[in-house]
């Protein structure tokens, strides 16, 4: 198994709201594209006083990682989605891809 952790810096003022398109709109999208969440939220911490964001979803393989990722953001329900309203609150973004194994899980 293997873990993504993404990170997300956002635009002062928006992580509620995108916490709320995440979790209503984007992960019923990414389950049916066989995306697994495990949860989404916001950080407890604000670094340099940026609100903060993260998500972490687990694949199969790193190969599995890639196929789904592109399918899903090459796809029509991502971009005539909710893909705006989540990438304008966005200031930048960061991942860790762990190795499930070693996390014990």
């Amino acid at each position: 198994m293997v873990i993504e952790i993404r990170t997300y810096r956002l635009k002062p003022g928006t992580a509620e709201e995108f916490i709320r398109v995440a979790r209503e709109e984007v992960l019923p999208l990414l389950a049916a594209a066989g995306l697994r969440v495990r949860t989404v939220g916001r950080s407890l911490v604000a670094e340099n006083g940026h609100e903060e964001a993260y998500l972490v979803r687990e694949f199969d393989s790193i190969e599995e990682l890639e196929r789904l990722e592109t399918a899903f953001y090459g796809g029509d329900a991502w971009r005539e989605g909710p893909r705006d309203a989540i990438v304008s609150r966005i200031l930048s973004y960061h991942s860790v891809v762990l190795d499930g194994a070693e996390l014990g899980l």
